[in-house]
């Protein structure tokens, strides 16, 4: 498929229509059966092979390992809590050099920052708000796996409530794992009007696909949330993250949305929506829900909780139940 360059972009509606071409080449130390990965690589097929890629410290450092690099972009290093100004340093000294006439506009390429959970969520949210807030024209790809996966899978702020993780262990005043729930980036995101903002799962690949097609007519801070099934910290075998992945949308524990200047709309709602529990069980890090006994308590907060997320939505947007 040739990649559409008008502004023009064409939605998609098949498989087949996605490009073929690669920009993400295979043999990364990445582990395998990752999520975040399969979103990376889709996306990565509508930006295209001119970019930058603002890799922020975390499981993806392990993408490119110098002098390597999967990517045909290029690719910047930072720390966990500076990408978003990477990608300002960056962004400013391509408008300087096609202002002075030293790099033809033609030559632009698209500046990405690509970050995990624990960055996104936690150390970076503030100089991420410090770009948003300037309008920065810049893509932001977070690939959510909902823990500090890269060091031992400790709690985030995006671990939803229920999970084990290496710092919230079940215990007998702990019986759920993480007692927490997940922080709404999605919310906090729209709160600053970026020009566009989407969640995406790899197992969904023409919805992803379409919104990266629509972000690329546009101008100014374009956000991503992926769903990332990590069957190395969640615990599952690596063949089963195409089924968590579309389990969780299934289920409506992961929402597909997206927000054009702050208006929400969801891209998918199914028609019926299965028990949380199909997404749960299987999942070491919820295995102490089922096991040695049920835990009918944390089992009915994690179902209720998508219940009225989805009450909400029906009732404000009159989508079909």
């Amino acid at each position: 498929m040739t990649l559409p360059t008008s502004p023009e972009l064409e939605s998609i509606k098949t498989l087949k229509q996605i490009a073929r071409e690669e920009f993400i080449l295979p043999g990364t130390a990445i582990c395998g059966g990752c999520g975040g990965l399969e979103a990376l690589r889709l996306a990565a097929k509508v930006l295209g092979p001119k970019t930058v890629f603002v890799n922020a410290a975390g499981c993806f450092t392990l993408l490119a390992t110098f002098p390597y690099t999967p990517f045909k972009g290029s690719w910047l290093y930072t720390t966990m809590a500076s990408a978003a100004a990477g990608a300002q340093g960056v962004r400013d000294a391509l408008d300087v050099l096609i202002a002075r006439g030293k790099l033809p506009a033609e030559d632009d390429v698209e500046v990405v920052v690509v970050a995990g959970d624990g960055s996104t969520y936690d150390m970076a949210l503030s100089s991420t708000s410090g770009a948003l807030f300037r309008g920065l024209d810049f893509w932001y790809f977070c690939y959510d796996n909902e823990s500090y996966g890269n060091t031992g899978m400790q709690m985030s702020s995006a671990t939803p409530y229920g999970a084990r993780t290496a710092t919230t262990p079940v215990g007998v005043k702990a019986r759920a794992g993480t007692e927490h729930g997940k922080k709404d980036l999605f919310e906090i995101w729209r709160a600053h009007r970026p020009a566009y903002l989407a969640t995406v799962s790899p197992r969904f690949p023409i919805d992803l696909t379409n919104k990266f097609l629509k972000a690329k007519t546009l101008c100014g801070p374009k956000l991503f949330i992926a769903h990332a099934p990590c069957p190395t910290g969640w615990l599952y075998d690596p063949e089963q993250t195409a089924d968590y992945a579309r389990l969780a949308v299934e289920t409506g524990i992961f929402a597909l949305k997206e927000a054009v200047d702050g208006a929400v709309t969801h891209t998918y709602v199914p028609r019926r929506h299965r028990p949380v529990e199909e997404y749960l069980q299987g999942q070491g890090r919820y295995r102490h829900l089922f096991e040695p006994t049920r835990n009918e308590g944390a089992l009915r907060q994690i179902q209720d909780q998508v219940d009225r997320y989805w009450a909400e939505v029906h009732e404000t947007t009159g989508a079909a139940r």
